[in-house]
């Protein structure tokens, strides 16, 4: 029986880009920092929800690279806000990337995750408190 899963408990997508050639290390494939760069993004686009003046990146934990991603995938980055303190979120960034496969098939793998933690910031660039109405709306 296969498990049912909720829409507040889905990622929504964030951010789609496409890996160019300018994005390799050297052995060819994109370079992992180029991914991390673009999770941080599609993250932070979700921690603005409860932060719209905007928001620092704190960390990046738990970063897992599963497969190589490959000139002219496309990466689809999929967010979700796990919680909310009184200035902190954190947010979960799942990745996929759309490819064709060698036998011209398209094809979705995942190849990479990790967990961000963003602070609140006013619009002076200080650490702000989230708004509670802004927490209660979106869920927390």
């Amino acid at each position: 029986m296969l498990a049912q899963i909720g829409v507040k408990d889905m990622k929504e997508p964030r951010l789609r880009v496409v890996a160019m050639p300018s994005d390799t290390n050297p052995a060819g494939n994109i370079f992992g920092g180029w991914i991390m760069s673009q999770m941080d993004l599609a993250a932070s686009v979700a921690a603005r929800e409860l932060a719209p003046e905007g928001v620092a990146t704190v960390s990046m934990d738990k970063v897992v690279f599963k497969q190589p991603v490959f000139v002219a995938d496309v990466l689809s980055c999929y967010a979700k806000i796990m919680s909310v303190g009184n200035s902190s979120i954190k947010v979960d960034v799942e990745v996929i990337s759309d490819r064709i496969s060698k036998e011209g098939f398209a094809m979705c793998v995942p190849v990479c995750s990790a967990s961000l933690t963003f602070v609140a910031l006013d619009k002076n660039g200080e650490k702000k408190l989230i708004d509670d109405d802004l927490k209660k709306i979106h869920g927390f």
